[in-house]
């Protein structure tokens, strides 16, 4: 039976000490927010041999992992009461405020020696931030947002780019491995988010190329599979366009990363443009065509729901008939 975050079985069983290696069966992790990719990656930890603790808004959500052995913790603060290291995965930069700096937050309850590791995409400033407050309280915080979507998640194919102190970025390696194929230490606090910013301000414009690519096509009056399948293997191959187009092709609009957080994304990517004095104008209109898929109803759809906006431009009712 599992039981919660306020036994007092749970005190964390080391402290975190510069250079120690982070081991399943021996460092406890917590885990806040269970959503698209958190659920999967979560998963893997725990498949990975990790004692794990959750703690997500719609506890609905935890079922299959407190099946797999994980306890559940009625907030944040008992997360980190229980846990030597803590990841959070939500959706916004205000709910990564909430979980981690409010009241009953992460940084209330974590043990000194702690480690928090935020893997949403997030404001470069906020991690700095948290980073900030975790030392104060004797801990360290990591910024490590990843790219690969629900897929990557899925496979633990993730793509993981991490800011924070080198030593803590160097235990946690275990973690990553257990969720990514692919883990790069950008710098210090903040400079993960900052290399996700550069990563969505890429994807932003490969869905762009992917979308008109293909209504090109179908106004052509090619086979959208066949040509899909010639230009997936030469110069144009992308991720995007061998595990999206299929997608667009079809019409499916499942979110694998949903458009409203992309907006938020490029939002991000674009206040920091401005702040640098640099000009994305680029990124700026794809921006505009996502608002108007969200407008249209997509907020909660996929990504690739794109083709939609772009469609409707070009007056093409999509997805084509058969």
């Amino acid at each position: 039976m599992a039981t919660t975050a306020g036994d007092p079985a749970f005190a964390p069983r080391i402290d975190y000490q510069e250079g120690m290696e982070i081991e399943p069966g021996t460092t406890r992790l917590g885990w806040i927010g269970l959503g698209v990719m958190g659920s999967p990656m979560c998963r893997h930890l725990m498949e990975a041999g990790f004692d794990m603790t959750l703690h997500t808004r719609s506890p609905e959500k935890a079922d299959g992992h407190l099946a797999m052995g994980a306890d559940w913790a009625h907030s944040p603060r008992e997360v980190a009461r229980a846990s030597d290291v803590v990841f959070t995965m939500v959706g916004y930069p205000s709910e990564v405020r909430e979980v981690i700096l409010a009241d009953d937050g992460v940084l209330s309850g974590v043990t000194e020696g702690g480690v928090v590791v935020d893997m949403t995409t997030s404001e470069p400033s906020l991690a700095v931030e948290i980073s900030e407050a975790a030392a104060i309280r004797g801990a360290t915080a990591v910024d490590a947002p990843v790219s690969g979507g629900d897929l990557g998640a899925r496979e633990a194919t993730l793509s993981i780019m991490i800011g924070g102190n080198p030593q803590t970025v160097t235990a946690l390696r275990p973690c990553w491995e257990a969720m990514g194929d692919t883990f790069v230490h950008q710098g210090a606090a903040g400079a993960g988010q900052h290399a996700k910013m550069v990563n969505q301000t890429l994807v932003a414009a490969g869905m762009v190329g992917v979308c008109e690519a293909l209504l090109y096509a179908h106004r052509a009056g090619l086979d959208l599979h066949e040509v899909l399948r010639s230009v997936s293997s030469g110069a144009a191959a992308s991720w995007a366009l061998s595990n999206l187009g299929p997608r667009i092709i079809d019409g499916d609009y499942r979110p694998g990363f949903y458009v409203e957080h992309f907006i938020k994304d490029m939002g991000i990517a674009l206040a920091e443009a401005e702040r640098m004095n640099l000009a994305m104008p680029g990124l700026a209109l794809v921006r505009q065509l996502y608002q108007a898929v969200a407008a249209q109803g997509h907020s909660r759809s996929g990504t690739q729901s794109l083709v939609v906006a772009l469609a409707q431009l070009c007056d093409i009712d999509w997805p084509p008939s058969p």
